[in-house]
């Protein structure tokens, strides 16, 4: 996609400096890398294998629940810390394996991989927060957090019914959204192929058969309490991934940059990144093992090949050229991140 941000020479000049600080400062090591992405995999494959099987395994209909709760949190946590990565070409050298590795991973918590990979990488990672070229903006009336957007009598209340309809998203995401654009004619101006097709099939009936079809056979459980875990898994799966993923771009403070007639972005690149996103933990550590990188929200959007795995380094970096520019990055933590949201909310209900 071409850009229509405004050029501004000091901000492309700081950008390239940032970048030059960055390549001679931070410690690519090849095998270093490998081994701290092996060992997160293996953790999380195990954490997700474990918690799958148990499914099968314990005997009290609540702790069937319990398990189909802990085993959607994990799974999530899988696809934060891998699949972002894998659809952005960050992992291995190979562009299809990394592909191949991300619809599988996407496959396991339900969606559609392809619909998400191109709406991310090609529109929202462009110019977030910018209504006509972000498509996470898309997000249905009954919730405003773009100021100046269209505002209905409502949403006055949204920040109090706001968490409640976030625990339908998932249930909606995987069993509706991806429908609607599966059978719309195009998506993203580019027509579905066969393969695309197949595809979208087979990741859907995979999901059902191995959380829904399976249990239903093998597990030694009524029906109800089967369907019972795997929806009381989806509201709380979407609930911790609307929370997650709000946060890093709808909080107070963030930037919601303007088009004129034109299509033409009132913010420079540079600007349009860090001031429309937000950090939560960004030097630590643990935190970047947990989100995968989802908490280093800034450092993506600037550096999205680069890997989660370098962002705490990266960040000391980052934020002491940002600030020594003037340019503070907003920041919160996880429980700030979700007050900061809901107050965006409760003001977006009550101004125009």
């Amino acid at each position: 996609m071409k850009s229509k941000h405004i050029y501004n020479k000091l901000h492309t000049e700081l950008f390239h400096n940032i970048q030059k600080e960055i390549n001679s400062k931070l410690n690519f090591c090849p095998k270093l890398f490998k081994s701290r992405i092996v060992f997160k995999g293996l953790v999380y494959l195990f954490l997700t294998v474990v918690t799958y099987i148990s499914i099968y395994i314990v005997n009290h209909p609540f702790l069937l629940v319990v398990v189909y709760v802990v085993y959607g949190l994990i799974s999530l946590l899988f696809a934060f810390n891998f699949a972002h990565d894998f659809s952005h070409n960050t992992i291995f050298g190979s562009k299809k394996l990394n592909h191949r590795c991300f619809v599988l991973l996407y496959s396991i918590v339900g969606a559609h991989a392809e619909a998400w990979k191109d709406r991310h990488v090609k529109s929202h990672h462009h110019a977030p927060n910018v209504e006509g070229y972000d498509t996470d903006l898309e997000i249905t009336n009954l919730i405003r957090v773009v100021p100046g957007s269209y505002k209905k009598w409502f949403h006055q209340f949204q920040h109090w019914y706001a968490p409640f309809l976030y625990t339908t998203y998932s249930l909606f995401w995987v069993f509706i959204k991806d429908f609607k654009i599966f059978f719309d004619n195009s998506i993203t101006g580019k027509t579905k192929t066969m393969r695309y097709k197949i595809s979208f099939w087979c990741q859907k009936i995979f999901y059902l058969i191995y959380l829904v079809v399976l249990p239903l056979v093998f597990i030694d459980h009524t029906w109800y309490m089967i369907l019972i875990g795997f929806f009381i898994m989806h509201l709380v799966q979407s609930l911790f991934l609307l929370f997650t993923f709000f946060m890093t771009h709808h909080i107070e403070g963030v930037m919601y940059p303007k088009t004129d007639d034109f299509g033409f972005i009132n913010a420079s690149w540079l600007i349009n990144q860090i001031q429309s996103s937000n950090d939560f933990y960004p030097f630590s550590k643990t935190a970047n093992f947990i989100f995968g990188g989802f908490n280093n929200h800034i450092a993506h959007h600037l550096f999205p090949h680069i890997h989660h795995v370098y962002y705490p380094e990266l960040n000391k970096i980052l934020y002491k050229i940002l600030r020594s520019n003037f340019i503070e990055p907003n920041r919160t933590t996880y429980i700030g991140g979700i007050i900061s949201h809901l107050s965006h909310l409760r003001v977006l209900g009550r101004v125009l």
